[in-house]
């Protein structure tokens, strides 16, 4: 069982995908706004969608590998356009709600001492952080059928 897995290239390839999207966003993040955020290592959002990434290099990868005629294709492909959807869409309005509602409480509460803590906001991604992501997963999957194949 542990062999298995350990040969599957479509796992290893999604890995990587997520990996290399998590690892990059601290730099891309620098080049932007000229600051380190190491944080990103860990979080949600940012550039480019991890999720993306991971969903799109898995589905690429199991058309490339298996079959793009197969049911399993079929579903990597719905549960990709699913997740980057949710992404782009469900995801980056929470984050815009969020961000407004962390400003009503500073409204509501500015000058006097309040433990309340803020919503996260970065939970979301825009749609050049999700192409990013897309971009990236494809990338990677490629290159691991180039590689493996």
């Amino acid at each position: 069982m542990l062999e298995d897995l350990l040969r599957n290239e479509v796992f290893w390839t999604a890995l990587a995908a997520w990996a290399l999207a998590q690892f990059a966003k601290p730099f891309l993040e620098y080049l932007e706004t000229r600051r380190w955020v190491w944080g990103l290592w860990f979080s949600s959002g940012g550039n480019p969608s991890s999720h993306s990434a991971l969903v799109v290099s898995a589905m690429l990868a199991i058309g490339l590998f298996v079959g793009f005629g197969t049911p399993l294709f079929a579903l990597a492909f719905a549960v990709a356009m699913i997740v980057v959807y949710d992404a782009a869409g469900v995801r980056r309005e929470a984050g815009r709600h969020a961000e407004r509602i962390n400003i009503l409480i500073e409204e509501l509460f500015s000058g006097q001492p309040i433990s309340e803590k803020q919503l996260k906001e970065v939970i979301g991604h825009t749609p050049l952080e999700v192409l990013s992501g897309v971009l990236l997963g494809a990338v990677i999957a490629l290159a691991s059928y180039a590689i493996f194949r």
